[in-house]
């Protein structure tokens, strides 16, 4: 099987004085579709800026990045915003929901941007407010929301078209534990349906719901090891 991603000594640095401070050094991975990978290590080992990398957020780095056979490194600007916007989810700690936007509204915008029609823009989100059982929700504003509710919109606007990989960026470091484990078993869901899965997170319990574990410190990738299932909630 073709990976979906490709990583090939990929390094980030930064000039300090007469030298480099490197947040990444000469990363090598391979990601499979339908893989649920975590991301762990103490603060300030690289985790988010990897992430950052493969969400094509950062384009400061060096090294070979191929996604879906195409090589990140050797693409414009335009066309890497292209490659995400159609292939890419981003799921943040802190939600980025627009404050004075309903839930409808906060669902709808990313699609204007790929300039999909109206009828079709308010038929996905009318299926993505019925798949995630938000339907009640949707003339609400954020502040109007629980903390597990603003992120589950953060999680149906990252996927409300259906992307090939997801990211997230401690997805449930806001949140109360019944909250955070009712966002990783959606998580799940969505990873046993198809959607290829990298997460970063510091907890132990929510890297269980994947299938593997990356270690990284000091911007190096130290070990790899496949993770102990999840227990299901009843």
């Amino acid at each position: 099987m073709q990976p979906l991603i490709q990583l090939r000594n990929i390094e980030k640095s930064f000039p300090a004085g007469a030298q480099k401070f490197f947040v990444l050094r000469r990363v090598t991975l391979d990601i499979q579709p339908g893989e649920f990978v975590t991301i762990m290590g103490p603060s300030g080992a690289g985790k988010s800026t990897l992430l950052s990398i493969l969400g094509m957020l950062d384009s400061a780095w060096s090294g070979e990045y191929f996604f879906l056979d195409q090589p990140v490194h050797k693409l414009s600007v335009k066309q890497r915003n292209d490659l995400h916007k159609y292939n890419i989810g981003f799921v943040f700690q802190s939600y980025h929901l627009i404050d004075d936007l309903t839930v409808y509204e906060n669902l709808e915008l990313p699609l204007s941007y790929k300039n999909i029609p109206q009828k079709e823009r308010a038929s996905l989100v009318c299926d993505a407010l019925d798949r995630f059982n938000i339907v009640g929700k949707k003339d609400l504003f954020p502040s109007q929301l629980s903390g597990g509710q603003q992120q589950l919109v953060g999680v149906t606007r990252a996927v409300i078209q259906n992307p090939k990989l997801l990211l997230a960026d401690e997805p449930t470091g806001n949140l109360h534990s019944a909250q955070g484990e009712e966002i990783m078993q959606l998580f799940k869901k969505l990873n046993e349906a198809g959607t290829t899965i990298i997460q970063v997170t510091h907890s132990e319990k929510n890297a269980a719901y994947g299938n593997r574990i990356i270690q990284l410190a000091d911007g190096w990738l130290v070990s790899e090891k496949s993770a102990a299932p999840a227990q299901s909630a009843p």
